[in-house]
């Protein structure tokens, strides 16, 4: 059963490798917008290009890749830690700071997710002035990236306990 619904951990991957594409083109064109085609517009008298459109382009796959971005960072262990420090406590101690931590994680990533939701809701009327987006869905980035900080923080739980994965080296000592 496992096999079969192991693609679902690869989506944030797949969704934050489609929006570095996205935000990469997006600087790109914007760049090419604006000095490349407001030059060519004045020099030969033509109707100026609107590129308003490229800084929300960025703005909302920006606040999608951070939200998801940081959740995948929570699950693979690459956030900032001082390891030295938890290093030298004895493993018993070791094992309840990185066990806290991790609730810790979990907690933050709830509080996200229901913040944003509320502000997501605050903010459903309102559109975007340039690509009339509803405004709900940037802001339902926030709750996206809480949500899989929770996910990502109970299953990182999960791996302290057994002994599994970096999180797991870290709470035994080995890491």
């Amino acid at each position: 059963m496992r096999g079969r619904f192991s693609w679902i951990g690869a989506i944030p991957h797949v969704v934050i490798t489609g929006l570095m594409v996205v935000v990469i083109v997006d600087m790109l064109v914007g760049v090419f917008l604006r000095y490349v085609m407001t030059w060519a517009s004045a020099t030969f008298d033509l109707p100026s290009v609107r590129f308003f459109w490229v800084e929300e382009v960025g703005e909302w796959s920006l606040a999608w890749l951070t939200f998801i971005g940081a959740a995948l960072g929570v699950r693979q262990g690459i956030h900032f830690a001082v390891h030295i420090v938890i290093n030298r406590f004895p493993p018993g101690l070791r094992m309840a700071v990185v066990v806290a931590q991790c609730l810790l994680i979990v907690a933050f990533g709830a509080l996200v997710a229901v913040f944003g939701w509320q502000v997501a809701e605050l903010n459903s009327q309102s559109f975007s002035p340039a690509l009339v987006l509803n405004l709900r869905w940037l802001y339902l980035s926030s709750v996206a990236g809480g949500v899989l900080m929770v996910v990502y923080g109970l299953i990182t739980l999960g791996d302290v306990v057994a002994g599994r994965g970096v999180w797991g080296q870290l709470a035994r000592g080995s890491h």
